[in-house]
């Protein structure tokens, strides 16, 4: 085999795997759109007004529990 030939073989099959490796990423770019587009949902609703005053409302409950769990141990003593 000449040199020309092995040459244009590498090529035919660099060619082969960059159109190999597309395919393969179409195919899989919907999934990934998919995943991000979640993701990217979450965050905006975990950012929303309503969640954050949910999580600040439980935070404060939390904290009046530990306050008052503590003052009924210092009344036991």
């Amino acid at each position: 085999m000449s040199e020309t030939t092995s040459e244009t073989i590498k090529y035919v099959v660099d060619g082969l795997s960059v159109v190999t490796v597309i395919g393969t990423l179409v195919e899989m770019l919907p999934s990934i759109a998919a995943l991000f587009t979640i993701v990217w949902t979450i965050i905006r609703i975990w950012e929303t007004e309503t969640v954050q005053n949910l999580i600040a409302r439980e935070e404060e409950d939390a904290e009046q529990i530990r306050k008052a769990a503590q003052s009924d141990g210092d009344d036991r003593t």
